[in-house]
């Protein structure tokens, strides 16, 4: 038997594939954080334009009844909007709903309701 110490070919090969699949694992997460985190961007952007347009048709003398749509320009990229202001079952409250899309995704929806002026 040899004096000398050392690690064996085999166990060098172990622990070379035991840190191998730690770092996947590693890379693995931190991808996922990173398309969490645009996804989290993106939904937050689209509120911003969906809570703008239903702002919009909230605070309206005259609100705009029926569909519209449009585009905002908003943090560098376009996101289409469509916003639907229907009366509800109880006629003095009209039913305000706006989705935003980005890249034909909906990314945002915001609902929320106002007095009818009539």
């Amino acid at each position: 038997m040899s004096d000398r110490a050392g690690f064996s070919l085999l166990e060098m090969l172990v622990a070379l594939a035991v840190f191998s699949l730690a770092t996947l694992a590693l890379l693995h997460l931190t991808g996922e954080a990173t398309r969490s985190a645009v996804r989290v961007e993106e939904r937050t952007l689209a509120g911003v334009v969906a809570d703008n347009r239903a702002i919009e048709a909230v605070i309206a003398p005259a609100p705009p009844v029926g569909l519209s749509d449009g585009v905002d320009h908003l943090a560098g990229r376009d996101w289409a909007w469509r916003r639907e202001v229907v009366a509800t079952e109880d006629p003095a409250i009209l039913r305000i709903s706006v989705q935003a899309r980005v890249d034909g995704r909906l990314a945002g929806e915001r609902v929320m309701f106002r007095r009818s002026p009539a």
